[in-house]
């Protein structure tokens, strides 16, 4: 079994993987400026709670955008497993040919994400992930990575509205009954779903068009299931993305 570790702006996702089986998604807040004893601490009581065998794992990824975060955990999960622990990064084997300005600045969740919509989607393909940043990147189709465009995460966004204005509330994210709303609350719903799918609607034709061709689209992320569904592109949603291209990383550096 691989354990794969996702580490995001907001939650950490682990992920114990065998095979092309996901048996259990683990996900806890992240916290930067964590030390290793509390990683160490935290990953023996998640593995107690779920009665997971520490020294069942054979290897183990890890993939991190919060660099305060990275070692301390990277060192805990050997600590707590006993295997070496692989870091998304420069240097890995990935099959892709980063063509950006500069490859050692594009995120490990965006390589992942390229890496998992390649090997099981296909290419070209555009892979849009909705979490504390909306991002989208475009894999074309010889494999190469050829960059994308970064967003405010939705609820990021409409935090920030609420505190910053004083008559808006905070929301959930959700669908109103018509995009023309007839309250606060139901405008800015609408704003936060269907002005998001929208965008992600716009920046698909735009991206497909400087391409030249139409691309597989998969979005992953928290809201991706609740934003993609008014899209009017056909786009896939898979939770899992992420952990799956995390485990085809190992498969193809742990030897």
């Amino acid at each position: 079994m691989i354990l794969a570790v996702d580490v995001g702006n907001t939650n950490i996702v682990l992920g114990c993987l065998e095979g092309d089986e996901i048996h259990h998604t683990l996900r806890v807040r992240t916290a930067p400026g964590i030390t290793e004893a509390e990683c160490t601490i935290q990953l023996k009581s998640l593995f107690a709670f779920y009665e997971l065998d520490a020294a069942g794992f054979e290897g183990a990824v890890l993939s991190s955008v919060v660099p305060s975060v990275t070692e301390p955990l990277r060192r805990a999960i050997e600590r707590v497993t006993g295997v070496k622990c692989l870091v998304v990064g420069p240097g890995m084997k990935t099959g892709l040919n980063l063509r950006v300005d500069d490859p050692g600045t594009v995120a490990g969740d965006l390589v992942v994400g390229a890496v998992a919509a390649m090997h099981f989607y296909g290419t070209p393909a555009i892979v849009m992930d909705l979490g504390t940043a909306t991002t989208i990147t475009l894999v074309d189709r010889g494999g190469s990575f050829r960059g994308g465009a970064i967003l405010p995460g939705v609820r990021l966004s409409y935090a920030a509205l609420s505190a910053g204005a004083s008559l808006l509330p905070e929301i959930a994210i959700e669908a109103p009954p018509r995009c023309i709303s007839t309250n606060t609350v139901d405008c800015m719903r609408s704003g936060a779903v269907f002005g998001t799918a929208a965008t992600l609607d716009g920046m698909i034709d735009r991206m497909e068009e400087e391409l030249g061709e139409k691309c597989v689209l998969v979005a992953t992320g928290g809201l991706a299931s609740s934003i993609t569904s008014h899209c009017r592109h056909e786009i896939v949603c898979d939770d899992e993305l992420l952990l799956k291209g995390l485990r085809v990383l190992w498969e193809r550096n742990h030897l």
